[in-house]
């Protein structure tokens, strides 16, 4: 059992420590005592903490639809049959907004998915000191309860899905259409090296980047919360002001209007847009994250040029915004741009 921290960068640094299993340098199996003795066990060691709360949030999960799945009835449904339903049907829009294509494994994966990572976020909305404290009585010396805090959590959900959609893609468009697709755009054929080289980096970057960036987002989030904590030691007044901050933080830092209630991100403005704007010689007004009656009021307002930033995520509320666009705007050029534009041209078209 590890010591208790005693200052505020032992305190810190036990907490971001895994509990991890491996072979030690002498040759013996066991446990890591230590953030030097985990890296010493090289590759192969296994951080058991996130194994065990990734694998019970996932049974917990398949457990809990399966019931629901169960014990649906065609009557007056309860509440876990309608929150269950509700769920499904959020997901349900969101893929046939981003997939129009045919496969029975994309909804259930993407429900998963959904649901299992939301999961593993919720946990940090545990106070950081309880389940390792509980787990200290049973000589436990550390234990992180969030799994997306761990970057072989987040690179083994991307790199799985990754090679889903290799596997489909070669099935469903063979080998020529898959290398076609790489090859053979954004510019001509004759530079189709050029095309292998700018969409391969593409392709690979992605699961790269996703597993990264909802890493780096929860790793950041457990790192205030963490701070957050170190407040309840300084007395009666910082430990209530700490309290504050916490669930300021849990509720105003990881909820969005952007993209609905489970989103782990926070809502942000995107100065860049704001810098294009002040640059441009034209009139030009910039929406963060309008409401759907804010965004119709500006569109009466008449422009020559409306753009749109979104990323795969809002790819249906893209769609609808461009809709309403040539509804309501016709004579407008849109312009899209953000992360979503990846996409292939006959996605977006």
């Amino acid at each position: 059992m590890a010591a208790a921290p005693e200052s505020s960068a032992e305190y810190i640094k036990h907490h971001l420590t895994n509990l991890t299993f491996g072979q030690h340098p002498d040759g013996h199996w066991g446990f890591a005592h230590s953030m030097q003795e985990a890296a010493e066990m090289g590759f192969w060691a296994i951080n058991v903490d996130s194994m065990l709360f990734s694998v019970g949030l996932g049974a917990l999960f398949l457990w809990g639809f399966r019931k629901a799945a169960r014990t649906a009835t065609a009557g007056v449904p309860g509440g876990w049959q309608n929150f269950v339903e509700w769920v499904v049907e959020f997901i349900d829009e969101s893929v046939r907004g981003s997939f129009s294509g045919k496969n029975p494994l994309v909804g259930p994966l993407a429900l998963t998915i959904f649901i299992w990572i939301f999961l593993m976020n919720l946990m940090d909305l545990i106070p950081v000191d309880w389940l390792p404290a509980i787990a200290g009585l049973a000589g436990v010396g550390h234990l992180k309860v969030v799994s997306s805090t761990d970057p072989n959590i987040t690179f083994g959900l991307s790199l799985s899905v990754f090679v889903l959609v290799l596997y489909y893609s070669f099935k469903m468009k063979g080998v020529g259409g898959f290398l076609g697709e790489l090859a053979f755009q954004p510019f001509p054929k004759f530079l189709a090296p050029v095309n292998l080289v700018l969409e391969g980096v593409t392709l690979i970057a992605k699961p790269v980047s996703l597993s990264l960036r909802l890493f780096g987002n929860m790793y950041a989030g457990e790192m205030i919360f963490i701070l957050i904590a170190l407040m309840y030691g300084g007395g009666l007044m910082l430990g209530a002001f700490g309290g504050l901050l916490q669930v300021g933080w849990a509720f105003f830092g990881q909820v969005t209007r952007a993209q609905g209630l489970f989103s782990p991100r926070s809502l942000h403005v995107h100065f860049s847009l704001e810098y294009i704007a002040q640059n441009l010689e034209a009139p030009t007004t910039v929406l963060q994250y309008p409401s759907k009656k804010e965004f119709l009021r500006e569109l009466k307002r008449g422009y020559e040029v409306i753009g749109v930033s979104f990323i795969m995520a809002t790819f249906h509320k893209m769609k609808w915004m461009v809709s309403m666009i040539r509804k309501h705007s016709p004579g407008s050029k849109i312009v899209l741009g953000g992360y979503g534009t990846t996409l292939p041209d006959e996605r977006l078209a």
